[in-house]
C-alpha cells in the first residue's frame, strides 16, 4: 500500500512538473515569437525605406531620403512597442535585452530566447527583402550599415564611440519611460519612436545608425557585407549596459524601494 502511494505521488509530481514546464514554455514562447515579429518589422520596413529612397533619389543621401529612412525606422519601432509591449516588452534589440537581463528585469533564459528570436526575425526579414528586391536591394547591401563615414574620418573607434553614445540614450529613454514606475502612462512608444527618429537623423550620415546588433546582422547575412560589423555589436551592447546600470541603480531602484 505504501509503495503504491509512493508511485502515485511520483506520477502526480511528474504530471504537475511537466504541465508547469509546458505552461512556462508557452508563455516564454509567445514572448519570443513576439520579439521575432517586432524585429522582422524593423528589419523589413527600415531597410525597405533605404532601398526605396535609393531608387528614388540615387545612391547619394539627401535630406528627403534621410527623413524618410529615419521616419520608417522610428515608426516601425514605435508601432511595435504599442502592439507587443504588453506581450514581451518589445525589446526588438539585443542591446536592450542584455541590460534588462543584467538588472534582472527578465530571467536569463528568457533573455537568451529574446536575443535568439530577435536575430531570427531580423534574418528572415533581410532574406525576404533579398527575395523581393534582389537587384535594387543588393545596391544598398539590403540596408546594412556601411561603417564610419568620411565625416568622422572613416575611423572605426569614432564609429564605435558614436554607437555607444547613441545606444546609451536609446536605452536611457526605454528605461525611464517603459520601466520607471513614475513614467507617464502610455507615452513610451511615442517617446522611444521619437528617440529612434532623432538618432537616425543625426546618426545615418555618421555610422549608418544601428544601435541594434540584430538590425545589422540580418542585412549583413543577406548581403555578405561585413565591413566594420563588430562596431554594430560592441558599440550598442556597451552603450546599452552602461545606460541600463545607471538608470537602474541611480533612478529606478530608489523609486521602487520607496514605493515598496
Amino acid at each position: 500500500m505504501i509503495s503504491q502511494l509512493i508511485i502515485l505521488e511520483r506520477w502526480i509530481f511528474r504530471i504537475f512538473y511537466i504541465e508547469t514546464l509546458k505552461g512556462a514554455f508557452m508563455v516564454a514562447g509567445r514572448s519570443w515569437f513576439a520579439e521575432a515579429i517586432c524585429t522582422f518589422a524593423l528589419v523589413f520596413f527600415g531597410p525597405l525605406s533605404i532601398i526605396v529612397t535609393s531608387d528614388w533619389f540615387g545612391d547619394k543621401l539627401n535630406l528627403e531620403g534621410l527623413l524618410i529612412i529615419s521616419l520608417a525606422h522610428s515608426a516601425a519601432i514605435g508601432m511595435m512597442v504599442y502592439a507587443f509591449g504588453h506581450v514581451s516588452g518589445a525589446h526588438i534589440n539585443p542591446a536592450v535585452t542584455i541590460p534588462m537581463m543584467i538588472t534582472k528585469r527578465i530571467k536569463m533564459i528568457d533573455g537568451i530566447g529574446y536575443i535568439v528570436f530577435q536575430c531570427i526575425g531580423a534574418i528572415i526579414a533581410a532574406f525576404t527583402l533579398k527575395t523581393i528586391f534582389p537587384i535594387s536591394g543588393a545596391k544598398v547591401h539590403f540596408g546594412t550599415q556601411g561603417g564610419p563615414s568620411a565625416l568622422i574620418g572613416n575611423s572605426a573607434m569614432a564609429g564605435f564611440t558614436l554607437e555607444v553614445v547613441f545606444t546609451f540614450f536609446l536605452v536611457t529613454v526605454i528605461f525611464m519611460t517603459a520601466v520607471h514606475k513614475k513614467a507617464p502612462a502610455g507615452m513610451y512608444g511615442f517617446v522611444i519612436g521619437g528617440m529612434i527618429f532623432l538618432l537616425h537623423v543625426v546618426g545615418i550620415p555618421l555610422t549608418g545608425a544601428s544601435m541594434n546588433p540584430a538590425r545589422t546582422l540580418g542585412p549583413a547575412l543577406a548581403s555578405g557585407y561585413w565591413d566594420y560589423h563588430w562596431i554594430y555589436w560592441a558599440g550598442p551592447i556597451v552603450g546599452g549596459i552602461i545606460a541600463g546600470l545607471i538608470m537602474h541603480y541611480i533612478f529606478i531602484k530608489k523609486t521602487e524601494t520607496t514605493t515598496a
